[in-house]
């Protein structure tokens, strides 16, 4: 349930995307949710990031042990994520494949395909999240830790250590438009996370006691864990001094700037009208990339960096992929940007009933529909998880009298409504459940504590 007020077509719009997202998704852990899900043929029926990156948020807060099949998708894919990574030359760690149905790799163009490995980084993000909000111990001894494991040897051998940084090089990040590129910020920021989160699992099976039988099978070394440490620790994040943005890869900023304005409307989107080679020369982005990373990994850049990068991607970036409106809304809400962050999104959440792209005789765009409901919940209503509680930090954009939905964490069922300038997260079972809001800290103990303060 999560509800719009005064906007009814927003609100039914919601309504919509989110039974769409519910009767897509795969219930038996043997398959995911395929790109379009099951109203079209467009992209063949694979599994792409969309579903770890946005579909999954929706099913770890509302659905937690439904998220944990569809991650069970990718546990029982691991064995051909590994033969993909030996495919491509890798000694060790799993490849998860760009696009796929039962493991390998079904990208016909590989410079927008296979070289995105930040799909390794992304299925990692997604454990990780679905660990932090559920607190389910069984699935990182069972299936979770070696996930982290395998994903986190494979950025090892991609990677290497030059000048006292660790760099990726000759990959592609979310941004189609720019291909084989050197230490893409995204993938870059994905990669730290993923060895940091390998490391940290590994410390947790250890307090549980079960170290030592998961170590002796997966061949897990100390020294193997103090590299992932090092390698996150040097971790090569591009920045800008002049522009004081960081910048989406090492020769992103070399290249002139399309000319997005003087485009005639009938040329968008760009890759149905433009050879890539010509794309690629540009600074021009499809969707949402190191906007992206910021949103995920907001603690690694300042608050003024994030903001000066975002009006400088603003510039450029085309939204040509449904999946670009929904993370700039995001950003937009965490830097005060009430207008822009409106603005963003927009239509979004009505691109299928509407057919804003044009395509959805192909099939729905599965991918922004949970998007929308992050740029609901994770922007509007500011809502954040951590290792310790959960933070809110909400406001009503323009047009919305009120907000509310309900949310799971770790085992506790909680409930954020917002009218009148004011706010509450209202425990519904379980608990207790710490929560942070810019007011205060409180720790809601039972069944009908709330949380309380004023929209900012």
């Amino acid at each position: 349930d999560t509800t719009i007020l005064g906007d009814s077509d927003a609100n039914l719009s919601m309504q919509f995307n989110l039974y769409q997202l519910f009767q897509s998704a795969g219930r038996d852990g043997l398959c995911s949710i395929a790109a379009k899900g099951l109203s079209g043929e467009g992209y063949e029926g694979h599994y792409f990031w969309d579903t770890e990156m946005y579909m999954m948020p929706f099913f770890t807060l509302t659905m937690p042990q439904l998220a944990r099949k569809l991650l069970g998708y990718r546990y029982r894919t691991l064995e051909a994520a590994r033969e993909n990574a030996r495919l491509l030359g890798h000694l060790k760690g799993a490849l998860y494949p760009w696009r796929t149905i039962d493991g390998r790799e079904c990208s016909g163009y590989f410079l927008a395909g296979t070289a995105q490995y930040h799909i390794v980084g992304d299925i990692a993000y997604a454990v990780s999240a679905y660990y932090n909000a559920t607190g389910d111990r069984e699935y990182l001894i069972a299936e979770g830790a070696e996930m982290l494991l395998e994903t986190a040897r494979l950025w090892m051998d991609v990677g290497h250590m030059a000048q006292g940084r660790f760099l990726i090089n000759c990959v592609t990040g979310p941004d189609e438009y720019t291909c084989l590129v050197n230490n893409n910020y995204y993938t870059n920021a994905c990669a730290k996370n993923n060895l940091e989160q390998a490391v940290r699992a590994a410390q947790l099976l250890e307090e549980w006691g079960v170290y030592g039988e998961w170590a002796a099978r997966l061949g897990v070394t100390r020294e193997e864990l103090d590299g992932f440490a090092c390698a996150a620790e040097a971790m090569y994040l591009p920045y800008d001094e002049t522009l004081g943005i960081n910048p989406q890869d090492d020769s992103f900023l070399q290249k002139p700037v399309w000319d997005i304005a003087a485009t005639p409307r009938d040329k968008f989107p760009l890759l149905l009208n433009y050879h890539p080679l010509q794309l690629y020369r540009y600074q021009v982005c499809k969707q949402a990339d190191t906007v992206l990373a910021h949103v995920l990994f907001e603690e690694l850049a300042a608050k003024d960096v994030r903001e000066r990068s975002f009006r400088y991607y603003e510039k450029i970036t085309t939204h040509d992929s449904s999946l670009s409106n929904c993370i700039f809304c995001i950003e937009a809400c965490r830097l005060g940007l009430r207008r822009e962050a409106r603005a963003y999104f927009g239509d979004s959440v009505k691109t299928d009933l509407l057919n804003t792209h044009g395509n959805s005789k192909d099939g729905i765009h599965t991918a922004n529909m949970g998007g929308c409901y992050m740029a609901v919940v994770n922007g509007f209503a500011g809502l954040r998880l951590c290792a310790d509680g959960v933070k809110v930090d909400p406001f009503l954009p323009e047009g919305w009298t009120g907000l509310r939905f309900s949310f799971q964490y770790r085992g506790s069922r909680l409930r954020f409504e917002m009218a009148d300038g004011r706010y509450r997260v209202r425990l519904l079972a379980g608990g207790p459940v710490s929560v942070l809001t810019p007011e205060r800290a409180c720790r809601l103990e039972r069944p009908g504590d709330e949380a309380e303060g004023k929209t900012r």
